[in-house]
C-alpha cells in the first residue's frame, strides 16, 4: 500500500473534490479515468496530455505501472515517476483503476462496498476513504516530545540538560 504522505493525502482529497464537480469523468479515457484524474492533480497536466502519453504505449494504467521504467524517457514513465514520488506504489495504480484494494474496501460500510470501478461516486468514495486511512496512518506515527514536568506534581529540580523526555503517540479515534 502507498506510503502515507501529506502530499498524497492532499492529492487524493483534491481529486475527489474535483470529481464532485461537473468535470469530465470517463473510465476508458486514460486522462479522465480514476488514475488519469489523480495524475492530473499530481502532474498538473491536462487530461488530453495524459491520455496522449498513455496511448503511446499498449495497455491500461495497471499495464503501464507494471512496465514502468524510470529511465525510459517515455512521457508516461515521467508521469508515473511523479505519482510514485507522492508515495504511491506501483500496485496502487492498478488497484485505484479497479477500486480493488481490500484494506481500503474493508473501511467502507458493507452496504456500499460493492464498488463499480467506472462509477464516479464510487471512485470518490474510494479516494476519500483511502485519504482518511493514509491520514490516520500518518498521524499514528507522529510523536511529541514531552518533559517530565508535564507529568509531575511539582516542578523538577533537575537542570534542563539532565531531564528525560517522553514521547506521547497520538492516536486517532
Amino acid at each position: 500500500m502507498a506510503q502515507a504522505t501529506p502530499e498524497l493525502i492532499s492529492a487524493l482529497r483534491t481529486t475527489a473534490k474535483r470529481l464532485r464537480t461537473d468535470v469530465q469523468y470517463y473510465w476508458s479515457h486514460q486522462g479522465s479515468c480514476n488514475c488519469g484524474h489523480l495524475a492530473q492533480t499530481i502532474t498538473q497536466l491536462s487530461k488530453t496530455e495524459i491520455h496522449h502519453y498513455a496511448i503511446e504505449r499498449h495497455g491500461d494504467w495497471e499495464d503501464h505501472a507494471e512496465d514502468y521504467c524510470p529511465t525510459s524517457g517515455h512521457h508516461l514513465d515521467s508521469i508515473l515517476t511523479q505519482m510514485l514520488a507522492f508515495g504511491l506504489q506501483r500496485s496502487d495504480i492498478g488497484e485505484l483503476e479497479r477500486l480493488s484494494n481490500t484494506t481500503i474496501l474493508n473501511r467502507i460500510p458493507p452496504e456500499r462496498r460493492a464498488l463499480q470501478y467506472n462509477r464516479r461516486d464510487d471512485v470518490i468514495l474510494y479516494m476519500e476513504t483511502w485519504a482518511s486511512l493514509l491520514e490516520e496512518q500518518l498521524l499514528s506515527t507522529i510523536t511529541l516530545p514531552l518533559t517530565d514536568e508535564l507529568f509531575a506534581t511539582k516542578p523538577s529540580e533537575k537542570p534542563a540538560s539532565e531531564r528525560h523526555y517522553h514521547a506521547l503517540e497520538l492516536s486517532v479515534s
